[in-house]
């Protein structure tokens, strides 16, 4: 095919779309489920209804073809589980392999059965579960969920193509189970999982399917010789099977690399990859590779990940570079747009001018439909979309809300000196050491408490006018109460306040900071029914006045135990934020921590002895290639530094971090120079505990002892069971007491027995350690 009839067929698709509905029916009808409130077949017919909505939505935006299976209950890398068999015996048995009860019983674990453990989906906030894998593993086909799906969008008239994660990503994704060796490899395995997935492609097949699309995108990461001769046997193999669809292997996130030409070399019938991450490495690999002659190439031009509208003049010009590189070009999103919100139109608040520079879901499905239609038409088709698009990235380069001239001359002028404490940890511990008095092992929490149901009818209220400011501070007040009172008679040692004036741990600073957008149904899945609001980093950014300050000041006033103050630090502001794409991210990280800075130096003036700046976003945002490591850790923890140096040295310094892999950042943990960090550990059985040890961290440390994302009450004796495999890493003397993350998702009554078993579990272990020591 010719450059100019690959244009003209040009064709508009995406690799997936959000899923909960625009006014989050998925996670009310799911948690429905849960209390007994809404009936399986409700459920299902929710969800159904949901996905013809979305079909018919992605329709009428101009998609020639929409993905199937790409909706989940949970998570996709679950789901994967359950297709290939791969569902651990503890579930099986509990609950059958694959009811709904034991599906999110993988999810969220039973009180008599552990969950899966979660971590986050390559670079993102996403959460996925991770497959559990071991020697003995039999995988066995179920395209129940991906064929049901498939004819339900073709009985709805669509062109549909099927989803899956790849085999070699989803085995390297995997971990070993629990009681399998730690070295295990589950990448072994692929021999035996492809005859499963060439059974499923069959089953696709069957069904009617012409397409199938297999993401790979584990391998934008650095991949050895042999997981890159694993990929070239796997697609090898599914490529040379007679009876299948045709096959579209999709990559995202970031640069091929060693990789693409694997794929294109592979009996696969197209690749799909990202042109926005790393986009002009993988054009340049692209061509590179010879191209893909006689194959289709779904170009990634749009960006999946953030919500600033598309240059179509730079994409254009992508596009027609491609044209001369593959049999057939069609035009996509660089990844699902399960990363971003659903409609910015709904987004009433946003001033309207700045709202033309948003492009969520529905408005990223529509650039890509004007794009393939240049693309197969030529510009003048698209005259008037190339003219609005020009003038609306013109109104946001010369916007003042971009560039403010204080907060540039502030941040030129940072030194070193302003990263660094006044003393070394080894001076400063003992100091707050005699200012705090705390006994062994001391206990606390990571910051926020039940946001109950009463909690957010107040929130409610107020927005509505049904309450005025004095009333819903009251309220707020009452809650601090309730949470200070509890913990004092639970025996907890350093208190929180318990955040009940919080929406987002983000959210709530940003609607603080100059710079920052805050949207009203910019709703994105972080996790199962858990989604977040990110806001939108637009400009420079300043702290006009204190955040946290009265609220902290008013629960210390209630207690003679310390309190911590709690802020979520500068990388996690951005991570969870959708940032501004015009300067370099350590730029943006490095004003984000100027105005922390001033808020810890706020606090400590008030009387805060210990303050928390949470990063639990620091192994998250790590790039996928290690050659990116060293610069990105440099300017993250210098923003870490930044915000929190400012300090006297018995103020004492704890961040946080949670659901992620830390073993390789333990140095740029380390670099972070606080005095105590909490991180996740329950369903990893204190993983980072003995990882810290081995770097031979020298600060004190709480790995957590109860999960919070699963509605079980740990007991005491399980509590003083991961207690001890703690110690066997971290000595006694620097060892904290903690969950694993924030309570705001969990309810009152797990939440009453879980932290009372906790701090039960610290006593039983502060004794046994008294009696070695008598």
């Amino acid at each position: 095919m010719t450059a100019k009839s690959a244009a003209a067929a040009a064709r508009a698709t995406v690799y997936g779309y959000p899923r909960q509905g625009q006014h989050r029916e998925l996670k009310k009808a799911i948690e429905g489920y849960w209390k007994g409130r809404v009936s399986a077949d409700a459920l299902r017919q929710t969800a159904a209804d949901l996905r013809r909505s979305h079909w018919q939505q992605l329709a009428d935006a101009g998609i020639h073809e929409v993905p199937s299976g790409d909706f989940s209950y949970y998570d996709h890398v679950l789901d994967t589980s359950v297709m290939v068999g791969a569902v651990p015996e503890r579930h099986r048995a509990a609950v059958g392999a694959y009811a709904l009860d034991g599906y999110f019983a993988m999810a969220r674990g039973t009180q008599d059965v552990a969950p899966l453990e979660m971590t986050k989906w390559f670079d993102t906030n996403y959460h996925y579960l991770v497959p559990e894998l071991g020697p003995d593993t039999v995988f066995t086909a179920d395209s129940g969920k991906q064929v049901a799906e498939l004819q339900e969008a073709v009985a709805l008239g669509h062109a549909a193509r099927p989803v899956l994660v790849g085999p070699v990503s989803y085995l390297l994704l995997a971990k070993p189970a629990p009681g399998v060796a730690a070295d295990f490899e589950p990448l072994t395995l692929l021999d035996r999982l492809l005859p499963v997935y060439a059974e499923i492609l069959a089953d696709l097949r069957a069904a009617g399917a012409e397409w199938v699309q297999l993401d790979e995108p584990a391998l934008v990461q650095d991949r050895t010789p042999a997981e890159l001769n694993a990929a070239a046997r796997a697609y090898r193999e599914l490529g040379s099977a007679t009876d299948r669809p045709k096959l579209l292997v999709a990559s995202y996130f970031g640069r091929l690399g060693d990789a693409l030409p694997v794929l294109a070399k592979a009996p696969v019938e197209g690749l799909a990859v990202d042109f926005t991450e790393s986009g002009a490495a993988n054009l340049r690999d692209l061509a590179a590779a010879g191209g893909l002659p006689g194959k289709r190439l779904v170009a990634g031009v749009v960006n999946g990940r953030n919500v600033w509208i598309n240059d179509y003049g730079k994409s254009l010009s992508t596009l027609g570079t491609l044209l001369g590189l593959a049999d057939h070009v069609d035009v996509s999103a660089s990844c699902s747009l399960l990363h971003v919100p659903l409609d910015a139109t709904a987004e009433r608040d946003i001033d309207p001018q700045i709202a033309r520079w948003l492009a969520f879901a529905r408005q990223k499905t529509e650039e890509i439909a004007v794009l393939a239609r240049g693309l197969a038409r030529g510009t003048g088709s698209i005259a008037a979309e190339l003219a609005a698009n020009r003038a609306d990235l013109a109104s946001r380069a010369g916007s003042a809300l971009t560039h403010d001239p204080a907060v540039r001359a502030r941040t030129a002028a940072v030194t070193d000196a302003d990263g660094r404490r006044s003393q070394p940890y080894a001076e400063r511990t003992a100091a707050q050491r005699a200012h705090l008095g705390l006994p062994l092992l001391p206990t606390t929490t990571i910051g926020s408490f039940p946001q109950t149901t009463e909690l957010r009818t107040a929130r409610a209220d107020l927005r509505a006018g049904r309450i005025d400011t004095a009333g819903y501070e009251e309220r707020i007040k009452d809650e601090i109460r309730e949470v200070l009172s509890f913990q004092e008679k639970a025996g907890i040692d350093v208190l929180v306040h318990g955040e009940p004036e919080r929406n987002d741990m983000v959210q709530y600073f940003a609607e603080q900071l100059t710079g920052y957008l805050a949207t009203q149904h910019g709703w994105v899945q972080s996790y199962g029914t858990r989604y977040v609001r990110p806001p939108v980093l637009a400009g420079d950014i300043s702290r006009p006045e204190p955040m946290t300050v009265r609220w902290t000041r008013y629960a210390q006033s209630l207690t003679e135990r310390p309190v911590k103050g709690m802020l979520t630090g500068p990388v996690t502001m951005l991570a969870w934020s959708f940032v501004r794409d015009d300067q370099p991210l350590g730029d943006t990280a490095r004003q984000v921590a100027l105005a922390l800075r001033d808020e810890v130096n706020d606090l400590e003036t008030a009387g805060t002895s210990v303050i928390q700046v949470d990063e639990p976003a620091l192994r998250e945002t790590l790039p996928l290639r290690a050659a990116e490591h060293t610069a990105y850790l440099d300017w993250a923890t210098e923003a870490f530094r930044l915000t929190t140096s400012g300090v006297r040295p018995d103020t004492q310094i704890h961040t946080h971090m949670c659901y992620a892999e830390f073993g390789d950042i333990v140095q740029a943990i380390d670099a972070l120079d606080a005095d105590v960090i909490s991180l996740e550990a329950a369903r990893s059985h204190m993983q980072v505990a003995r990882e810290l040890a081995e770097h031979g961290y020298p600060r004190e440390a709480g790995p957590g002892v109860y999960d919070i994302h699963s509605p079980r009450v740990p007991s005491a004796e399980e509590a003083a069971g991961l207690l001890r495999k703690g110690l066997e890493a971290i000595p006694a003397e620097r060892l904290w007491v903690n969950p694993d993350c924030g309570l705001k998702t969990r309810g009152w009554p797990e939440t009453r027995a879980s932290l009372e078993n906790l701090v039960a579990a610290a006593r039983e272990i502060r004794a046994e350690l008294a009696a070695e020591g008598s």
